[in-house]
């Protein structure tokens, strides 16, 4: 995905200079800013709603975070289906293209299995840190998912890492153990307890799921880079994987309460809000790396975390900040800056040999 060109490429240096100020770029600025506040508006919303959704006190049933998985996967084939369909001129091709990389070309197609299965533990994992952590604390430690992949990129890809960026994956842990660093309250012990226990559980659902995510993120950039087939495809086949490691892991661990009361019980509104922001949040992402850079998207995540953190203190009610959480959030934003600075500058001057 983040080698897909942006609309005005290289080659339009070579026309005329009033290119430079051409309809043709005040519409890719448009979509650039547009599709950074769409990702800011997507990112903020699906951290809220899933916090919202798992603490919400209701009287019936919760809904399954494994069942919402699921859902998500099925939404986002059927939206990368309309997206080839929409690349074909609303033609039959891009399903017979679908189909050929499907069925025609298996081992291929198997190749997307493994993130698929990671994907898909990540995606649950998520839903289990959401639960135990307020939506400040997860956004910010969640951004160790740059370390992790970074570093999975230096070990599978054989990148290289510049000054800025080393010393970003600095800052950034040293940023978020500060926001995890322990404070003292005025609740009871037994309290007390119950909070770092859920607490725990949440951080380590973090971990895994960054882990996880830098892995799936790696492994998905190699195959992409490997082929020459439309993101949307690669997205489907991936797709089809994580719904089938899904189901299977929603009939495990939530197949007695499907049985009795069915796969889509205790979902609202709010459940249907968390499934469609989940399920368009990797579409976001592709459209942002392909009309913004690194320094913009690491300002969409910084803007994220500041209203994650504002929303979570005045109106879930569930945060309650610190100068150290604070300070630990300026270093977990800055470090995101840093890197993004590192990645535009090498990839300019890759542009420019």
């Amino acid at each position: 995905m983040s080698e897909q060109a942006p609309p005005l490429s290289a080659d339009s240096d070579k026309e005329a200079p009033a290119m430079a100020l051409s309809p043709s770029h005040s519409h890719s600025s448009r979509l650039k800013y547009m599709s950074l506040g769409v990702l800011v508006v997507q990112t903020t919303s699906l951290v809220l709603t899933m916090r919202y959704s798992r603490t919400l006190k209701e009287d019936g049933p919760r809904y399954l975070a494994s069942s919402a998985v699921v859902s998500a996967e099925v939404l986002k084939i059927i939206a990368c289906m309309f997206l080839v369909f929409m690349e074909n001129n609303y033609s039959l091709q891009g399903m017979n293209q679908l189909l050929n990389e499907v069925v025609n070309k298996p081992v291929e197609t198997m190749k997307l299995a493994v993130p698929a299965g990671i994907y898909t533990l990540q995606n649950n994992l998520l839903y289990v840190a959401l639960s135990n952590l307020d939506a400040a604390t997860y956004q910010v430690t969640y951004q160790l998912k740059i370390l992790t992949t970074a570093l999975f990129s230096v070990s599978m890809l054989g990148k290289r890492l510049g000054l800025y960026q080393w010393l970003s994956l600095v800052l950034l842990m040293a940023g978020v153990t500060l926001v995890q660093w322990p404070t003292d309250s005025g609740d009871d012990s037994e309290q007390k307890v119950l909070s770092a226990g859920s607490q725990f559980v949440g951080l380590m659902a973090v971990l895994m799921a960054c882990v996880s995510s830098g892995f799936a993120g790696v492994y998905f950039e190699k195959i992409l880079k490997e082929t020459k087939q439309s993101v949307w495809v690669r997205n489907i086949q991936l797709g089809l994987f994580s719904f089938v490691f899904g189901f299977i892991g929603m009939m495990l661990y939530d197949g007695h309460r499907v049985r009795q009361s069915g796969m889509f019980q205790g979902y609202g509104t709010i459940t249907c809000i968390v499934v469609v922001l989940q399920a368009l949040g990797g579409l976001v992402i592709a459209v942002v790396i392909k009309y913004a850079d690194n320094i913009l998207k690491g300002f969409a995540t910084s803007l994220s975390i500041i209203v994650s953190t504002l929303i979570s203190y005045f109106l879930l009610n569930d945060f309650h900040p610190t100068g150290v959480f604070f300070f630990g959030a300026v270093l977990v934003i800055a470090a995101t800056f840093l890197y993004g600075y590192e990645r535009k500058h090498a990839s300019s001057s890759a542009i420019k040999v």
